[in-house]
């Protein structure tokens, strides 16, 4: 599995091509906008895009998944029902942040926790992490020991949980028990700034580390 990150969108949001070797197939995970970067990035893999993944609906992840989908004519999969309510705001939380224009769009596929979602012949498994959004849903590769976790979790911090039904409470106990049992040793790309592994967040990070949560 190969992964190109492309930072879209002036939030800087962690668009990403993951590409299954194996087959030449791709999907684009979180196209929060700027297309054409996008497409140029995904013409450079030589890879066939297969399919699109949206973690939640925030405008940055997402306001591009539509025209994408019109462009390409490959399936939107994800997130949870949940974050319906922010896709269906999305032409007035576009326009209110200076984006293109967006039109609202129903995914092909919603998301559960457990669920499987294919790369050619990689499989990602899905876990619903709720509490940043309610549908936030979070994708990893058991084979590469990867995960792509959106805005759950970052290199020293956690996602903002004061928008629309967001919960504290609810996104720590989406970290501590969808993401830590997964192992240390797991890479992760959030969705703004640096990748990190589980076990570094675990020892450091000053909001779910084990020690700050006097579990360690």
């Amino acid at each position: 599995m190969r992964v190109t990150v492309v930072p879209v969108t002036p939030f800087q949001q962690n668009c990403s091509i993951v590409v299954d070797e194996a087959s030449g197939r791709a999907a684009i995970v979180d196209p929060g906008g700027d297309l054409e970067r996008v497409m140029a990035a995904l013409d450079a893999t030589s890879a066939t895009l297969e399919r699109i993944l949206l973690t939640h609906g925030h405008l940055d992840h997402c306001s591009g998944a539509g025209a994408l989908r019109e462009r390409t004519g490959v399936p939107i999969e994800g997130p949870q029902r949940a974050d319906a309510f922010w896709i269906a705001q999305l032409p007035q939380a576009t326009a209110g942040h200076g984006f293109p224009p967006t039109e609202a769009f129903e995914p092909d596929r919603w998301l559960e926790d457990g669920d499987v979602v294919t790369i050619g012949e990689a499989t990602l498994e899905v876990r619903h992490c709720p509490g940043h959004t309610p549908g936030h849903v979070v994708f990893f590769s058991q084979d590469a020991r990867f995960a792509i976790v959106g805005d759950v979790l970052f290199a020293g911090s956690i996602g903002r949980t004061d928008l629309p039904r967001g919960d504290h409470a609810t996104l720590v106990e989406s970290i501590t028990s969808k993401l830590w049992p997964l192992g240390d040793d797991v890479t992760f790309l959030p969705g703004h700034g640096p990748a990190s592994t589980f076990g570094d967040e675990r020892r450091t990070n000053p909001f779910v580390s084990d020690r700050a949560l006097g579990r360690g």
